[in-house]
């Protein structure tokens, strides 16, 4: 795996905005090579283990990728499978990073069922936290966000400027639908997790994610009736 030096923000993001602008149009392996050609080992992919689409991709355009995976502690056991699966047989290097607390000393400093009190905090300390430890080494990372999954994806750059973090967030599937996916998938065998064909569109952690009913969007099925659609991590 090829090692590149460290940018500095200054370099990094017009670096970001010139590449959305060029990549718009790319495929999303063209998208990854781009990343693997441009930061090598400072280049990562971040999986929920819904499906292992971004890090298959990845894995064709770098070989050994890093692939960052946020053990909660709340993941349905389809889940952690599904990560065990990838690592096993991906040509991927899966890094699990986990919160500095565990389900069990988060109870104790803040209640039990933190999720269902106050979810943001809950995601803040069990997803958001952990992701910044996790991205330290990279000046880039891959996300498999999608416009087409609700409305507040619609915009998501191709290649764009993650201001909270200073780093270059890529999205190599952002144009792709879900027929694209599921048409990938098939072509290539790509590992899903199980509970994709179980009811479940979106998958989070086990408390706050339930099955989607006929005419729900993706994400209906996250958080439902808490008015709340994104964990942090995207915002």
């Amino acid at each position: 795996m090829t090692v590149a030096r460290h940018r500095t923000a200054e370099e990094l993001r017009p670096l970001a905005e010139q590449a959305g602008r060029d990549l718009e149009e790319a495929s999303a392996l063209d998208v990854l090579r781009w990343a693997a050609d441009t930061f090598g080992g400072r280049f990562c992919v971040t999986s929920s283990m819904e499906d292992a689409v971004v890090s298959h991709l990845a894995s064709r355009a770098m070989p050994g990728v890093d692939v960052v995976f946020l053990d909660t502690g709340y993941h349905f056991p389809e889940t952690i499978g599904t990560r065990d699966a990838v690592a096993a047989v991906m040509d991927v290097n899966v890094l699990t990073i986990a919160p500095r607390r565990t389900v069990a000393e988060q109870d104790a400093e803040y209640g039990p069922k933190l999720h269902d009190r106050d979810p943001d905090l809950c995601c803040a300390l069990r997803k958001v936290a952990p992701l910044e430890e996790g991205l330290r080494a990279y000046d880039a990372w891959a996300t498999g966000l999608r416009r087409d999954e609700s409305p507040t994806r619609a915009n998501t750059p191709v290649v764009g400027w993650d201001e909270k973090r200073r780093k270059v967030k890529i999205a190599p599937i952002a144009r792709w639908t879900q027929e694209d996916v599921e048409a990938y998938i098939a072509e290539h065998g790509v590992l899903t997790n199980p509970l994709l064909t179980d009811g479940y569109a979106s998958v989070g952690c086990a408390p706050c994610t339930r099955r989607v009913r006929a005419g729900e969007d993706a994400r209906a099925g996250r958080w439902a009736g808490l008015g709340k659609t994104e964990c942090g991590i995207h915002l």
